[in-house]
């Protein structure tokens, strides 16, 4: 369907990134790289762990939810497992958040600091079967890449 050159976006987050210890900044320029780098999507941002929820960090698209908890929909179970979760319907998902009712599809990646999971990256699209595992390996590198500012 779309097919994302990761090298050349993982080239364009270490420059974007690169001497600037800031990691609101950071996670914001990440997010609008995505936002405009990534075809037939909706939202790209971060959410951070805090306590037994994960709460809206630096993001593009429409207003989202705030805080959700730890285990519930996408973004709370991807955290939860500690897995990335790839939903290619997120209709068909067992207690999904509908943050933007436009949302079709989802993937969600896990963010690590000394293995334990302090946030996630989540984009979403208002297509469905929007993401592969291509995008699963290029989005879990570049979540990699912005673990090293939180």
């Amino acid at each position: 369907m779309f097919a994302t050159d990761y090298e050349l976006l993982l080239r364009q987050a270490e420059a974007l990134t690169e001497d600037a210890p800031y990691p609101v900044a950071n996670l914001a320029n990440l997010s609008a790289l995505l936002y405009e780098t990534l075809e037939g999507i909706n939202w790209a941002g971060f959410y951070l762990a805090e306590g037994d929820a994960l709460v809206l960090g630096p993001f593009q698209g429409r207003p989202a939810c705030v805080k959700i908890p730890w285990g519930r929909g996408v973004c709370g179970t991807a955290a939860a497992s500690n897995e990335t979760q790839l939903v290619p319907d997120v209709h068909r998902f067992p207690g999904h958040i509908a943050c933007d009712a436009a949302s079709r599809s989802e993937i969600v990646t896990p963010l690590r600091k000394d293995g334990k999971v302090i946030g996630v990256l989540d984009i979403d699209s208002p297509l469905p079967a929007r993401f592969t595992e291509d995008d699963r390996a290029g989005l879990e590198r570049f979540a990699a890449l912005a673990e090293r500012f939180l």
